[in-house]
Order: C-alpha cells, then structure tokens, then sequence
C-alpha cells in the first residue's frame, strides 16, 4: 500500500467525503466540512484513489508540532472503504511524519493498533441499538431510570425538538461549562457553527426540556450519520437535576426513533457517573482505542516526568 502525506489545501474534498460516506467505519466526525469547522488546519495520510484515509489533526506550539483530539470528536483515526485490518491500521500510523513530535489523539473502533509497538489507551463509549421496538427497549432500562422518567412526567416537563443551539449552549456555559476551562469563548463559537452546519445538512436535531412554566431546563443536540444517532451535546441547569429532565429527553428521543435501523451513540464515557447514567438505558460498553506518541528529544526519565507537564502546556491550549 502507498501512502501519501496530502496537504490540507490540496485534499480532494470530493473524494475524501466520499471514502467517509462509503467507509465501513465512517462517521460524520471525519467529513472535510466538519474536520473544517473544528480543526482550522489538518493535513491527511491517503492511500492512491482515496480508499483509505486518515486525517492528521495538528497544532504548532512553542515549536512543536503535535497531533490533538480536536473538540467535539470522539473518534477519528483510520477510515476505508475496504476491510480495516490491523496490518493497514500499523501502516498509517507508521506514515504518521516524524515532525510530529506528540500525539494525543482517539482512533476509532474499527482500528487495531499494535500494542507492541504503540502505546495505546483503550477508551469507554456506550451504545443502545434502536432497531427494536420502544416498548421492548423500555425494559432494559434500569428501575432508577424508570423512576427518574416518570418523576419528570409528575413534575410536568414537556419536550421539544425545535430549540436553538445558542440556547443549549448557553445554559451549558453557565453550568456545567463553570468547571470546564479548557472551553474558551472561539471553542463554543465553533461549536454554535458545526450545530447550524449539521442542522443545515439534515444532520442535527435540537431537544430540549421545558418545565410547566415553559423555562427551558435540560438540552441536547443530535447528529445522525452513518445510521449512528451521536449524543453530541447536552446541558441541564439545577432545575433539571431535581426534576430528572435528561432522562425525559432521552427518553423520548429513544421512543421516537425506536424500531429503526439505527444505533443511538452516548458519545462516552470514561467518566464513571455518566457511564453508569448511559447504562441505565440499557446500553452496552464499546471500546475504542487513544494513541500515544512522545517522541521528544529527552532522556526517558524526563519524559516519563515531564510529559504530562509539557501535555498540559501544549495539548491544552486551546
């Protein structure tokens, strides 16, 4: 297999999209238009015809070069149109060009990483198959989770899938959003943008919950792709967490989409309280690989020391 290090000006936008609209791993994280809005600057590893792919998603700073998880991506790594074995898989990541001296980023499920000669993190996402009836999903859920939809029910809360996400955004930032600091203002800017951009694309749906006095109190946005319904981003205020609002929402997003060809993606998570929360609606547990690279210029010792130091200075800047 050749591959080939393709700038990002000249990525062939249409055959690219086209490996991820046909890929047996695809997932809209890895379309140009959405890697566009999320990663200003990402070059790509392509093998000839664009049958398989793997966009590198880099930053420079204090003069380093690293590769990053951009936000709002789960899952990138290696997409194609073809059987994805480990033997491709090692072949990508070994064209991974050397001026990229850290890397912090997810592969996706698909990919099989050699352990031997990679450092790899296994990570924790949760799926729940919609293709069964709403009525036979319902019994999977967790009692805790009955009780907490029908507390929701008592206390009046309605659901509505036509919201902005400015506003789910919004009350994101003014909760949940206190203790996250890694999020900066371009950060939720580009978020708003990717949320339009899929809704314009067919791609989104916007729920939120109202309590009985019409305030909204819990949100979420939904992306569809690839017969995958991905928890993108969601918020809740004090309000929801005493009315048990999120698990009306997803509820009802469960009972509008069940019994279609279609898998509901939690998007998580590594946290075990939200872990725990994804469960009780009868998910399963779905690995998927992060990988590694230190290939700093220092002695072992300063960079078994150092890294995590030198991680927080370069991978977190945002």
């Amino acid at each position: 297999m050749k591959i080939k290090l393709v700038k990002h000006a000249d990525i062939d936008r249409a055959a690219w999209d086209h490996c991820i609209e046909k890929a047996v791993n695809g997932n809209i994280y890895a379309y140009s238009w959405y890697l566009d809005i999320v990663c200003e600057n990402w070059d790509a590893l392509v093998d000839e015809g664009y049958k398989t792919v793997f966009p590198l998603t880099q930053r420079k700073k204090f003069g380093i070069w690293y590769l990053y998880q951009p936000f709002f991506t789960q899952q990138l790594g290696v997409y194609s149109v073809m059987h994805i074995t480990p033997e491709i898989v090692n072949a990508f990541l070994e064209a991974i060009p050397g001026k990229y001296l850290l890397a912090e980023i997810n592969l996706n499920a698909f990919n099989k990483p050699d352990a031997r000669k990679w450092q790899v993190v296994e990570n924790l996402n949760h799926e729940l198959d919609l293709i069964e009836p709403y009525n036979s999903i319902r019994k999977n859920y967790s009692q805790n989770t009955v009780r907490n939809i029908g507390r929701a029910v008592n206390h009046n809360v309605s659901i509505s899938s036509s919201i902005k996400p400015e506003d789910i955004v919004d009350m994101f930032r003014k909760n949940k959003g206190r203790e996250i600091t890694q999020l900066r203002e371009k950060d939720y800017k580009r978020f708003i943008r990717l949320a339009y951009e899929c809704i314009i694309n067919n791609k989104a749906i916007c729920y939120g919950a109202f309590t009985a006095e019409n305030t909204l109190c819990a949100g979420a946005i939904v992306v569809f792709s690839h017969r995958k319904a991905i928890f993108l981003f969601s918020a809740t205020n004090e309000t929801a967490r005493q009315n048990s609002a999120m698990f009306l929402l997803i509820d009802h997003f469960i009972q509008d989409l069940a019994g279609n060809h279609l898998t509901l993606d939690f998007e998580g998570s590594n946290d075990p309280n939200l872990a725990r929360f994804y469960k009780s609606f009868g998910s399963v547990r779905v690995n998927y690989p992060g990988l590694r690279i230190n290939r700093l210029p220092y002695p072992a010792k300063l960079i078994s020391t150092g890294y995590k130091q030198l991680k927080k200075l370069v991978l977190s800047i945002r």
